[in-house]
Parts: C-alpha cells; structure tokens; sequence
C-alpha cells in the first residue's frame, strides 16, 4: 500500500515509534527511522533490512534545532512524516517542578513543531505530502497526574488542526492519532494490578489496546485513501473517550 512511498518516523528507538517502523516497512514504505540513540535504529534498521524491508538510521533530536534541520534535509523526497516522539511523567501538580513541565513541553509540543515545520517545508516544494501527529486521548479528556503531558499533547491536537488548515494548499495533509490505553512491555505490569484492572473496566471495550489496532488507521491517514481527509483527530480507545462518567 506504501510501495515507493519515504516515510520519516520520529522516536523510532521505542514504543509506538519502533512498531511503526517495522510495520510501515512491512508495508512497502522505505523508512527513515529518526531518534537520538543511534545504536538502537541501526541494530532496528538491520533487523528489518534481514526481512526484506527497507529502513536506514537517522541519529536527530528533535529539541535540537540544528539537529532536525539537518536530518531532514539529508533526506531526498519525504512523502510521509508520522511524528511519534514524546516523553510523559506521572507526578502531582503540586508536586511537578517548572523544569520537569520544560522538559515535556519541549519535546512533546515544541518538538512536533520543529519537525512538522520542516518536514513541510520539504513537502511543499515536492508538491505534498501526508503528516501524522501522535497526540493522546489526554489531550482530549483528562487524567490525574498527568498534567504536563494532557497539556502537551491538548497543544498537539491544537497544531495539528491549525498546519492541516494552512498545509492544505500545498498538498499536504495533516492529521492525528489519538490513542487510548496500549498495552506495552512498560505498563503490562500496572495494569495487572487492582487499579489498573479498575482502568480497564471503564473502557467500553473492557480491553487495553494492542500496538496492532493502531495499524490500520496510521496507514489509512498515510495512504490514497485518506486524499480528503485532513484536520482530523481519530481516536483509538476503545469507546474510552465515549465511556460513562
């Protein structure tokens, strides 16, 4: 479905990143796995390479200007961007200090912006292209000790509907993926517990979700079939965000 397509994929040494890179190489895309630990992309970017798919390594930090000026411009023809890197912290807001609210500020919102802008850029002077921002349904609704990140990503959700609205003459589509509670290897272990099974019984679905259920929508929003689809905010949660207070 991706066949021919580049996609550029921040935060790619982990999480949602890492997934999305496999799987976006599993789909005939030529990924640019971009994140700071340059060790990690290039071990992810073999491993892909050994399976048939096409991936190769951008050591970037996207609280670096210079860093994301410089990788993006590296890269020959950029047809999608899907903008995956962020940080969180669960803490109180009496207890969050003005350097913990920078840190995430900086790279979740900040750092989505500098990407987007430059990646646009390039985009615009190719004649389009289609970006994917990662927000959260804590930037939709909220949650305890996560006021930082809700924010952040509130912002996100912000961004993303204001770049689709001035983007959208250039060709260039601008969207989110809004995803609920996915199960990892980082939160399996809370959600076994009496307060995360208390978490996933107020989801309507009575389910975490899985990385896979985030599959098909990335592609979608990347691909053709999404040509008229642009300013949205597509949850992933499993009823989460239409669950009874």
């Amino acid at each position: 479905m991706l066949t021919g397509r580049t996609v550029l994929v921040t935060g790619a040494s982990s999480g949602l990143g890492r997934h999305f890179t496999t799987m976006l190489a599993g789909q005939g895309a030529e990924v640019v796995a971009a994140a700071r630990r340059a060790d990690v992309l290039k071990e992810l970017c073999a491993e892909i390479t050994a399976q048939g798919g096409k991936a190769r390594a951008l050591a970037m930090d996207i609280t670096d200007p210079a860093s994301v000026a410089a990788g993006v411009a590296g890269i020959e023809r950029i047809d999608g961007l899907v903008n995956c890197s962020g940080i969180t912290q669960t803490v109180r807001l009496l207890d969050q200090t003005e350097e913990d609210w920078t840190r995430i500020i900086d790279t979740n919102l900040t750092g989505t912006w500098r990407v987007l802008r430059a990646v646009a850029a390039r985009m615009a002077a190719q004649g389009g292209g289609s970006i994917i921002n990662i927000a959260s349904i804590l930037g939709l609704r909220q949650g305890g000790q996560v006021t930082a990140y809700a924010t952040s990503k509130a912002a996100v959700v912000q961004l993303t509907q204001q770049a689709a609205l001035e983007l959208a003459r250039h060709g260039i589509r601008v969207n989110a993926l809004a995803p609920g509670y996915i199960e990892t290897d980082l939160n399996r272990d809370f959600f076994a517990t009496e307060a995360g099974r208390a978490l996933i019984a107020r989801i309507p679905q009575r389910r975490l979700g899985r990385l896979s259920d985030l599959d098909a929508p990335l592609v979608m929003l990347l691909g053709d079939g999404a040509a008229y689809i642009t300013g949205s905010v597509l949850a992933v949660d499993g009823g989460h965000l239409v669950g009874s207070l």
